[in-house]
């Protein structure tokens, strides 16, 4: 009996013994995966602030007495090659303030929703490229337009502008129903007027007006870029186009313009407003010319 006992102390001796050692062994186990945790920690915190891009977006809420002053942000984010200046404001929005408010939605430039004043220059959000531009980027609203909240401006005196040009086709050369047909249009005539075909309402141009800054009445780039392109149309009775010039000639038309060029120059479609504004000018002195 004396000889299983001690056989017995000696099994539980030696398991008393080994447990300690065991329980060193997960320690260390977990000490290094710890110390792995860390070093890839620490190494995508380096890689991150060595490829974050700073933003300083402008930033303004009416609705809040603490946000009422305005004020730029500051905010990190990660850079990818290809990566515009749309898709670091959607990762601030997305990963620091929720509250960052800004209108986007084709992310084509197509929609024209995301013009900014970006690093001092009306640009599409979507088009310019983050790696191209100084940091840091300073993302704002376009200027001389009244800021609803963050970087979204009110657009409702462009639209007027635009609208009061009639931007529609007018034609009193309407086929007759029971024969419908196209109304055809010359290849000379369409490579005339498809450059100005081409804008996309984003009012880049209209912030860039000095003239429009100073004159809430004039009709700015935009709509007179819209005139030309049913001015200039051949399908248009020559009433109609009358009617039209009569409108770009008002005192706040065609002849406000200084031919400064910055609304051509920001145009994210390369149209040539200035150029259209002044073939419309020459339209203007030709239709009020008499002969006696």
């Amino acid at each position: 009996m004396s000889t299983q006992k001690a056989k017995v102390e000696t099994e539980e001796q030696a398991e008393t013994e080994e447990k300690p050692s065991a329980e060193r062994r997960l320690e260390k186990k977990r000490a290094k995966a710890k110390e792995r945790a860390e070093k890839v920690k620490a190494d995508e915190k380096a890689d991150f602030e060595e490829n974050a891009v700073q933003i300083k977006v402008f930033r303004y809420d009416p609705e809040v007495a603490a946000k009422q002053e305005p004020r730029f942000d500051d905010f990190h984010v990660p850079y990818e090659k290809g990566m515009t200046v749309l898709d670091a404001v959607i990762y601030a929005r997305d990963h620091y303030d929720s509250s960052l408010t800004f209108r986007h939605s084709c992310r084509q430039a197509v929609c024209g929703s995301d013009a900014f004043f970006i690093n001092g220059r009306q640009q599409l959000a979507c088009k310019t490229q983050l790696g191209d531009l100084e940091e840091p980027v300073r993302i704002e609203p376009l200027p001389h337009q009244d800021v609803v909240k963050d970087l979204v401006v009110d657009m409702d005196h462009f639209y007027d502008q635009m609208h009061a040009v009639e931007p529609y086709f007018q034609s009193e050369d309407t086929p007759d129903s029971s024969e419908l047909e196209e109304q055809r249009q010359t290849r000379e005539n369409r490579e005339k007027i498809k450059m100005s075909s081409r804008c996309i309402w984003c009012a880049a141009c209209m912030s860039s007006c000095n003239i429009a800054a100073g004159d809430n009445d004039y009709l700015g780039p935009a709509a007179i870029n819209k005139a030309y392109k049913f001015a200039m149309d051949d399908r248009e009775e020559e009433e109609l186009k009358q009617h039209r010039l009569n409108i770009l000639e008002q005192e706040h038309g065609v002849w406000r313009c200084q031919t400064q060029f910055s609304c051509t120059e920001v145009c994210p479609k390369d149209i040539p407003l200035t150029e259209h504004i002044q073939e419309l000018k020459r339209e203007a002195v030709k239709n009020n010319l008499k002969f006696w």
